[in-house]
């Protein structure tokens, strides 16, 4: 199978730099392999999404010579695939109704120390009296899972002590962001997922859900986040971004930092050289 990565931003503003340095990250993956480097666009959460920013995340990727491959896809247009997943876990009886709103998991769900809260499993075997259907949740398995990171080495979870059965669908009718990406990158052949580090605590969950979907497991890569000067993540949301910043007058200094952030020292003059030189360099560090 062709070498297939992906870079999957979610519509909700302009490309900001953390999410500059995972698309170079991701387009250098694949590129070294001589494969395929796609664009997924995730705005399923419609409320969130503003506005031609879909649009404006392409051209800034196009000023920084992050070419992609086939046609640009959209959640929101694939709601059948997802609809068809979880039509497939209910008939192996993999997911469950929930009726449990906040206020009930903040009372009832206990969190490990900097993690998110463990559901108690109030609706696993039925929705108790009194309550309606919400979420849709799936029957975590009682087993660790493992998979080698391609820059963290080894990493283990036990999905159901540390996070219990997780949402699938919401309680909104949206689909959640884990299902929905399982589906999406099987359905696009992807062979590689190369993201920021915030998403390794998901990646359990999502090759749990391989399983039970008999979906192909990716490789994983998790690149080291770009953050602001508390170490807090940075975002789109941040008013005051980092030198350099993405203006479109420092599109070199800014790619420059990129690969330098990823432990690639390049001089070139112009985006494009930049990629294709430091696509066949070695991450120093050990972040590769």
């Amino acid at each position: 199978m062709t070498p297939t990565g992906r870079f999957a931003p979610s519509p909700t503003g302009p490309l900001h730099l953390g999410s500059l340095v995972a698309a170079v990250g991701s387009w250098l993956f694949a590129r070294r392999e001589g494969g395929r480097w796609l664009v997924r666009m995730e705005d399923l959460d419609t409320p969130r999404v503003i506005a031609g920013s879909a649009d404006e995340i392409l051209r800034a990727l196009e000023r920084y010579g992050l070419t992609w491959d086939g046609e640009v896809v959209h959640q929101s247009q694939r709601i059948a695939l997802y609809d068809d997943a979880l039509a497939t876990l209910r008939a192996k009886n993999l997911v469950y109704d929930c009726g449990c709103s906040r206020a009930d998991l903040a009372r009832t769900a206990s969190a490990p120390l900097g993690r998110e809260a463990v559901y108690p499993g109030t609706c696993r075997d039925g929705l108790p009296a009194g309550r309606v259907a919400r979420a849709v949740r799936f029957r975590t398995p009682h087993e660790v899972i493992g998979f080698d990171d391609m820059i963290r080495g080894r990493v283990e979870e036990d999905v159901a002590a540390e996070t219990g059965d997780f949402v699938v669908r919401r309680a909104d009718g949206v689909y959640a962001y884990q299902l929905a990406v399982v589906v999406d990158d099987a359905a696009q052949n992807i062979t590689q997922v190369v993201r920021g580090a915030d998403l390794l605590t998901s990646t359990a969950r999502q090759i749990a859900l391989q399983r039970a979907l008999g979906l192909p497991t990716p490789s994983y890569a998790h690149l080291p986040l770009v953050v602001n000067a508390d170490g807090s993540k940075l975002g789109k949301r941040d008013g005051a971004l980092p030198l350099p910043s993405l203006d479109e007058k420092r599109v070199r200094e800014t790619l420059q930092f990129a690969l330098r952030f990823l432990g690639i020292d390049v001089a070139l003059d112009a985006p494009a050289r930049m990629l294709e030189e430091a696509r066949s360099a070695d991450y120093a560090d050990g972040r590769r």
